[in-house]
């Protein structure tokens, strides 16, 4: 009987690439404006406008940003009581989402909600388990999942390219400006529950949970912000290694996600960029035996991915992969990574 991770795998595998069939299209609204992505989340739905039609904004947090010039402003309670109103974004500040998002939910709306979600597990596992049990999707937005390169990671993963995985090592950072660093020191994990949680999430779906989670933090300024964070990750045969530096001025560039197996290793870097290393002890559906450089094609838009695989899925043109229990596994991780 195939494992949950195996049926994540899998799943991610059947909805990835093509665009949702032609359909009326969907109606969705954002609350919130607040997140590092809420400009470009409501950007990306406005360029799909064949498959969606953005109906209402919540400003919670005013935002003077041209992108939401034009938009329909509302109360929560008026936006979510808009008629047809199949989905909300959930762009706030980190304090409100989770608490914004079950309000979505308990009006009957799936839920697309920026990472990672919440401060509080006991109130994601709520929202999570909430949304499940009304049969809604909670879409986390962890842009990692629909990145070509990734999803080629997964697809060798899943296909067996790569043997029994033993070490994952990954790594993302960047400069923090003064701005940046009062956000992150107001979030109990810091640098690495803000950013790191998009390595995680990988690592989960990889992997699945991990038995044991170590963390490390070494501040690089009188502060005492988490700004440059380790975390170590034990399976049955497996280490993960995990670091997140904002005070690295090549952060960028630097990022990278590396898995190895017994039959191979698959190297991304940088990160998002779609170029990639890989090593096969045996040649496998077009990629030859040896060391290969490759690079695939990654949308300008990180998000456009995301929001086709949403479209589909409220479409039931294919089942949505991220399980409450994957959800709740990984928050539960980004907490014990961060020392939290």
């Amino acid at each position: 009987m195939p494992t949950r991770r195996q049926f994540l795998l899998s799943s991610l595998a059947a909805g990835a690439s093509q665009a949702p069939g032609s359909a009326p299209r969907l109606r969705i609204a954002q609350i919130g404006t607040h997140h590092a992505h809420a400009a470009g989340k409501i950007a990306s739905l406005l360029a799909l406008e064949d498959l969606y039609e953005v109906v209402g904004l919540a400003d919670i947090e005013p935002s003077a940003a041209a992108v939401y010039a034009g938009l329909k402003c509302l109360e929560v309670d008026a936006l979510l009581a808009l008629p047809d109103l199949q989905a909300v974004t959930v762009e706030t500040a980190l304090t409100l989402s989770c608490e914004m998002a079950l309000k979505a939910i308990r009006a009957g709306k799936h839920v697309h909600l920026d990472k990672p979600g919440a401060t509080s597990l006991e109130a994601f596992r709520e929202m999570r388990l909430e949304a499940e049990k009304r049969g809604l999707i909670v879409q986390m937005g962890y842009m990692l999942r629909h990145n070509p390169a990734f999803e080629l990671l997964f697809r060798a993963v899943r296909e067996d390219w790569l043997g029994e995985i033993t070490e994952i090592d990954a790594m993302m950072g960047k400069l923090a400006d003064a701005g940046t660093r009062k956000k992150i020191g107001e979030l109990p994990g810091g640098g690495m529950f803000e950013l790191g949680c998009h390595m995680i999430d990988a690592v989960l779906t990889i992997l699945g949970r991990p038995a044991k989670v170590h963390a490390f933090s070494t501040p690089t300024q009188a502060d005492g912000v988490k700004d440059n964070q380790l975390a170590v990750l034990e399976y049955a045969k497996a280490t993960v290694t995990l670091r997140c530096n904002h005070a690295d001025p090549f952060g960028g560039p630097r990022r990278r996600f590396q898995v190895t197996g017994t039959k191979g290793s698959m190297e991304l870097q940088p990160m998002e960029a779609g170029s990639f290393v890989l090593r096969l002890s045996q040649a496998r559906d077009g990629y030859r035996k040896g060391e290969q450089t490759m690079k695939v094609n990654v949308p300008k838009d990180r998000y456009v991915g995301e929001f086709i695989t949403l479209a589909k899925c409220l479409r039931s043109e294919m089942k949505f992969p991220w399980t409450a229990a994957h959800d709740i596994a990984v928050f539960e991780t980004v907490l014990a990574a961060t020392g939290g």
